[in-house]
């Protein structure tokens, strides 16, 4: 997404140092939370870290900010940012995402558009079978639940979807603060599915249910042909940012 970069450890460790040149050391011993006016900050030795933006790090709950805490918490003799994607999520929504809602918002609906849920195989039969089995019931629970109805196409030729529920997912993503929202607009790229990312962020779907429906046609192909070591490595990372998100979303409400 254009306004959000995704969860990579490389460009976040890019942007707080360059790791060949400069390894920043830990410089605190006690980590721990405190509830203020703005609402619960991440301490450290007392004092509370800020985001690159200089924003203190102070989320909406007191669970969100201990799973940032824990990150901090976790760290050896050097900070590794690759190691915390919690509070990258944080920062992203306290310098970013507050800054550019309507944006974000426009982009999480873009995906329903084109979700991953409405395009079926045209073949072989067999994972046609197994999309039309295992993603109906969720564009069933858009419908019902979300008020938003897509409709289904076999193969990858484009299908326009209704403008009004297009208009109803950026709606539903706009409502949410700018801390849920980051993870909506995490998760739904992802995922390549607004209602997955909706269905996660709402609790309906956990983060390893959500990626195993988001990856039916890898998982089919693997199944047919094998598992390539690198792309295994890959999957584990994306499996692992679903899982996150999840933990993300639980703890902020």
């Amino acid at each position: 997404m254009s306004h959000i970069p995704p969860l990579d450890p490389n460009v976040a460790a890019r942007k707080g140092f360059r790791e060949s040149e400069e390894r920043l050391k830990r410089f605190w011993t006690a980590v721990d939370v405190k509830h203020g006016a703005g609402g619960w900050s991440v301490v450290l030795d007392g004092r509370t870290p800020k985001t690159p933006a200089h924003a203190p790090l102070t989320l909406p709950t007191e669970a969100a900010a201990r799973l940032v805490a824990e990150e901090w918490a976790a760290q050896g003799e050097f900070i590794d940012p690759g190691t915390m994607p919690a509070t990258r999520l944080a920062s992203t929504a306290i310098d970013r995402v507050s800054q550019a809602r309507e944006p974000v918002a426009d982009e999480i609906a873009a995906f329903a558009g084109s979700d991953l849920l409405c395009y079926l195989a045209d073949a072989p039969t067999s994972l046609a079978v197994e999309q039309a089995r295992e993603w109906s019931p969720w564009r069933d629970w858009a419908a019902l639940e979300l008020g938003v109805v897509l409709e289904p196409v076999e193969g990858i030729i484009h299908r326009a979807q209704d403008p009004t529920s297009i208009a109803r997912v950026r709606d539903l993503a706009l409502r949410l603060d700018d801390f849920a929202l980051t993870g909506l607009a995490m998760a739904t790229p992802l995922l390549g599915s607004a209602v997955l990312g909706l269905a996660l962020q709402r609790g309906a779907l956990s983060g390893e249910a959500a990626f195993d429906l988001s990856r039916l046609d890898e998982a089919f192909q693997e199944r047919q042909w094998g598992v390539d070591e690198e792309a295994a490595e890959r999957t584990t990372a994306r499996r692992a940012e679903a899982v996150l998100l999840d933990r993300w979303f639980r703890a902020l409400t």
